[in-house]
């Protein structure tokens, strides 16, 4: 499914003059079905306001704006949330604490059992086992567990295979990797890979890490002052090193280092990507020992 915002604007505290915040002035922008795409932007830029419009957490408001999610239309009174959201999968920072059923098993089925009533118990059975083993865990020996009981990394495992339970073809995440040390990052982003090749199409990953965009999004957006300033590839994104300082951003550590062979005289031109860098510039040193 094609998500497209058209001059999109939304205000906290809209009645009260003094209080009132403008989290979104006039966002139009358009996120292809089968995009990796990332969302940066400094504390207060508008990203997560921004996210929770796409599954209806937050509802359009009157002459706010628009988002149209395949045949959804999000500012239309009889838009069917209910259906988007089984469709549409939202993981926040910490998702570990959205855990709160006795058992493993029943929180991860909560989500099917609420979006589909008729289902059978025999289809909740194989689609939790499904969601549980797909985030690397073991059904069996697990899903009878207080999801309190579990390590940090796989209550976030047991979360993840919640939201992933009602397959959506989007899958929207709000700093998922915050607070996991490196191993659990490439773990994480791992699996998000393999859920992309799935049954996950698009992926909306909102995040501080401009390794994690580099490495992994095939498009981003920055976000600044509640709107967008500029969409593309890593690469044309993360090329303009003083526009990102000048908004509070960094640029990833490829990034860096293009930069600084390129004062050099060596000129990589990768993708941003770990490999990507590495590749180049081994190419470049084998062209000056010809």
């Amino acid at each position: 499914m094609r998500i497209e915002t058209e001059n999109l604007s939304y205000v906290y505290s809209q009645s009260s003059k003094a209080l009132a915040v403008h989290a979104l002035s006039g966002v139009s922008l358009t996120i292809e079905e089968g995009d990796f795409f990332g969302i940066i932007g400094h504390t207060g830029s508008g990203k997560s306001t921004f996210v929770q419009h796409l599954n209806g957490l937050i509802k359009i408001g009157k002459n706010c704006g628009g988002i149209k999610i395949g045949e959804y239309d999000l500012a239309d009174k009889k838009c069917d949330f209910k259906s988007l959201r089984a469709k549409v999968g939202m993981v926040f920072q910490y998702p570990e604490q959205q855990l709160f059923a006795e058992t493993v098993r029943e929180d991860v089925a909560f989500g099917l059992r609420n979006f589909n009533k008729d289902i059978s118990e025999q289809e909740i059975e194989s689609r939790v086992r499904e969601s549980i083993e797909l985030v690397g865990l073991n059904y069996d020996r697990i899903k009878n567990k207080s999801p309190f009981e579990l390590s940090g990394g796989q209550k976030r495992r047991v979360a993840i295979a919640g939201v992933i339970v009602t397959r959506p073809e989007i899958l929207v995440l709000d700093e998922p990797a915050a607070g996991l040390d490196p191993v659990g990052k490439r773990e994480f982003l791992s699996l998000l890979k393999r859920l992309h090749k799935s049954f996950v199409r698009t992926i909306i990953l909102v995040s501080h890490d401009m390794n994690i965009v580099s490495e992994n999004c095939t498009r981003a957006a920055i976000f600044s002052g509640g709107k967008v300033l500029s969409v593309g590839t890593p690469k044309e994104i993360f090329s303009d090193h003083e526009k990102l300082k000048s908004l509070g951003l960094d640029v990833p550590v490829t990034a860096y280092l293009e930069k600084a062979l390129k004062t050099v005289g060596i000129d990589t031109d990768s993708d941003l990507t770990v490999d990507g860098f590495i590749d180049a510039y081994l190419n470049q040193c084998a062209e000056v020992d010809e």
